[in-house]
């Protein structure tokens, strides 16, 4: 494929179309006539759902904008560490902001802000949830205490006279001694054979043990799940289940299913915890904000498009081409992670937009140095691309070290942490992969394809 320009070429536009349907407006409304047919349609960007092929994949694209540029909630939790080894103390609040953040991810926030605070002998967890304005909802969720426990029936559970079973009770129950603890993971899935949701759960090694000899000696009958001593859910065991791994099934609806998984998710903390603060934030950069910075992106990508005309013709015709591919990549990029947008992380995009005609502008220059070296067009144009490829090389390598020291993935405390500088650090990274991309093999690909000198050399 790669060595056949042409039809590469096809592969690309092909994708520059699906790059188109990802990166639509959402909910953007389109109503015009013409010649006498009328469109009244509101279009958005397309959604990928497998669960048709029994596969438990979907993903829906839209834009996420952080606090600056949406608000959201900002919630300040505080971690009783009375209980807890002052050695063990570190390890405790990094184990619960972690379940904090599970609890986060269930609750549907796209990138959210967790992070922990020490100073002297408070230890606080901070979180910062974009686009999330019911403080209650969230309160609910991250900061509950939750005790979640595998039950068994003392006496099973009797029909009523209308055939509905009895809501089990902590009390007409014993514990099988398997709490939140040994469960790694609950998510939901959709069942190979009939594709309806269910909660796929994966136990910790240990939990795997114990549950293998519960399941043993229960199947059928049901097995209640509690969380703060109310019943969850009371599924029947249809077989042991050895692996630790299992499903609970029995006609959920998606929505439905995917609250199950958020509630066992939610675990239990290590330390307990109490909310010191809690407040919604209203964007503070806003709307216009926003605007204006799209304008400004705009309008350099337009001077830069002029300009690469204006020095290289038909070549930075084709350099341009190249670009606004780059830009529906790169957006492209940005829903399907997905990353949230603040300020600063549309300003790291805006950077990669000049630094990914910089690659061109190396290969154009090589390239005519080659041709008055007296090289034929093609030839040059060839040389041009493997010359300069060292020197973009390196120059982009560079680029990605300091975004990956700003990102600061391993949180170390003298490197910055802030959300902002990090939001600016995963653009610019973003936008440095794919210029390396599109500088490279798209650029070269379009002049394999369209450019084409009338001088014979």
């Amino acid at each position: 494929m790669f060595k056949n320009p042409k039809r590469l070429f096809i592969l690309l536009i092909l994708f520059a179309f699906l790059l188109v349907l990802i990166d639509l407006p959402e909910r953007y409304p389109v109503k015009f006539s013409l010649f006498g047919y009328s469109v009244d349609k509101t279009i958005s960007p397309v959604s990928i759902n497998l669960s048709k092929f029994g596969i438990a994949f979907e993903k829906k694209f839209s834009t996420h904008l952080g606090l600056d540029l949406s608000g959201g909630t900002h919630i300040v939790l505080s971690a009783d560490m009375n209980g807890i080894k002052a050695s063990d103390r570190n390890n405790a609040l990094e184990s619960a902001k972690q379940i904090i953040e599970r609890r986060v991810n269930f609750f549907g926030v796209s990138e959210p802000t967790v992070q922990t605070a020490k100073s002297g002998d408070n230890y606080r967890i901070i979180v910062e949830l974009p686009g999330i304005t019911d403080v209650e909802s969230a309160v609910s969720v991250i900061g509950q205490t939750a005790k979640l426990e595998f039950r068994e029936y003392i006496v099973e559970p009797s029909a009523t006279e209308s055939g509905l079973y009895i809501l089990p009770t902590f009390q007409t129950t014993k514990s099988l001694d398997i709490t939140g603890k040994e469960l790694k993971r609950a998510e939901l899935s959709y069942s190979s054979e009939t594709g309806e949701p269910q909660v796929a759960i994966e136990f910790t090694p240990e939990g795997a043990k114990k549950f293998a000899q519960a399941t043993t000696r229960l199947v059928g009958k049901r097995l209640p799940i509690f969380l703060d001593n109310m019943p969850l859910t009371w599924p029947t065991v249809r077989s042991v289940i050895s692996d630790g791994q299992g499903v609970i099934s029995g006609g959920f609806s998606r929505e439905g299913a995917k609250i199950l998984a958020l509630q066992l998710n939610a675990g239990a903390l290590p330390v307990p915890v109490t909310i010191i603060e809690k407040r919604t934030i209203g964007a503070t950069l806003g709307a216009m904000s926003v605007a204006k910075s799209v304008q400004a992106g705009f309008i350099g990508l337009i001077i830069v498009a002029i300009f690469m005309i204006f020095q290289y013709g038909k070549l930075g015709l084709l350099a341009d081409l190249a670009l606004i591919l780059y830009g529906l990549i790169t957006f492209a990029i940005f829903r399907w992670i997905p990353i949230t947008l603040t300020l600063s992380g549309i300003a790291g995009f805006i950077l990669s937009i000049g630094m990914a005609v910089d690659s061109n502008i190396l290969i154009f220059e090589r390239f005519k140095e080659e041709k008055r070296s007296g090289k034929p067009w093609h030839i040059a144009m060839e040389l041009g691309f493997g010359k300069a490829w060292d020197s973009i090389r390196d120059a982009n390598i560079t680029t990605i070290l300091t975004c990956i020291i700003l990102y600061n993935p391993s949180n170390w405390t003298f490197l910055p942490s802030s959300g902002l500088v990090r939001g600016f650090a995963v653009t610019l990274f973003i936008g440095v992969l794919v210029s390396l991309f599109t500088g490279i093999v798209v650029t070269r690909t379009f002049i394999r394809v369209l450019y084409k000198e009338n001088t014979k050399s």
